[in-house]
């Protein structure tokens, strides 16, 4: 999302809304969802040479286990059965882990506990949104995979007349421990240095229960990553626009843990021949990701963020 070291009047809820609803169920918290038995939505040869570069202990059993924060649509989400993790990272993964002849498997929890479960070993991979920065790639690598900024959403019509350039006292959504969280806090200090309110900041464990928030009035506005808003505004009936364009925008990247051999090259070079031969595009466009698309991917790139 593009989301922090450790990166989401009223309204009727009507179909839109609940189906917003339903994706939140399996959102944070213990794993409780799985898309590692499931299908590939396309089908994706071996790379012998790329599969032998992964390391020993991931390839032995077959698949890749990977953290995935499952309350992100269209990015990583949960299917109307509330277990079902679904999404372009999810696609793309498992794309990603075919090229190097292994399933990838993903497990939902909660975004904060991503990062330190890759570095304890709980996941083999974290594919969760994250944005690649500095602070990031002091501790992880980081192989790029997608492009986004940020974006914020207001009620249609945007009734309570919000301006990003003047978001004091004003209540605003954004999912724990993002980037949006920390730009919002940014903007907050700055009103007070101005003698102004602080921003009324709402900050909720699951990305869909910042968009449930705004749905419902609790907040005036909401920031996420683009594609995130985009897609909330899409399956909102109408109850939602966009306040502005992006933001910000930076790339995302597939987290690694440091000192795997050449586990980072290999995803590199899987995710390069994804690109290449036209499946990564298949896959981005059919989440409605094709702006977000890069033509190179990169092992730790330098991040605007």
């Amino acid at each position: 999302m593009i989301r922090e070291l450790f990166g989401r009047g009223r309204f009727a809820l009507g179909v839109a809304a609940s189906a917003l609803l339903l994706a939140a169920c399996g959102a944070g918290g213990a794993p409780s969802g799985s898309a590692g038995a499931g299908p590939s939505p396309v089908s994706v040869a071996k790379d012998e040479a790329l599969a032998r570069m992964v390391p020993a202990d991931v390839a032995a059993d077959g698949k890749i286990v990977v953290g995935t924060d499952a309350s992100y649509a269209p990015n990583e989400f949960t299917d109307a059965d509330g277990q079902t993790i679904i999404g372009m990272d999810v696609d793309l993964g498992k794309a990603i882990a075919q090229k190097l002849g292994l399933t990838a498997e993903f497990h939902n929890g909660a975004f904060s506990g991503i990062l330190p479960g890759l570095q304890a070993g709980k996941y083999e991979w974290g594919m969760s949104s994250f944005t690649i920065n500095p602070d990031r790639i002091r501790t992880v690598d980081m192989v790029s995979y997608f492009t986004a900024g940020t974006k914020a959403a207001v009620v249609r019509g945007n009734p309570e007349h919000v301006s990003l350039d003047d978001l004091c006292g004003k209540a605003v959504g954004v999912q724990n421990g993002t980037v949006q969280f920390d730009d919002l806090s940014a903007r907050s200090q700055k009103c007070q240095a101005e003698g102004k309110p602080p921003i009324a900041v709402t900050s909720l464990q699951a990305q869909t229960d910042v968009t449930l928030a705004l749905s419902a009035k609790r907040v005036v506005a909401m920031l996420a990553d683009s594609p995130v808003i985009n897609y909330a505004i899409a399956q909102s009936g109408g109850g939602l626009e966009a306040l502005g364009g992006q933001y910000d925008t930076a790339p995302y990247g597939i987290a690694i843990a440091k000192n795997r051999g050449e586990f980072a090259r290999a995803v590199r070079g899987a995710v390069q021949a994804l690109i290449d031969d036209g499946t990564y595009s298949e896959i981005i466009e059919k989440w409605g990701g094709a702006e977000g698309g890069i033509r190179s991917s990169q092992i730790n790139p330098a991040s605007g963020r």
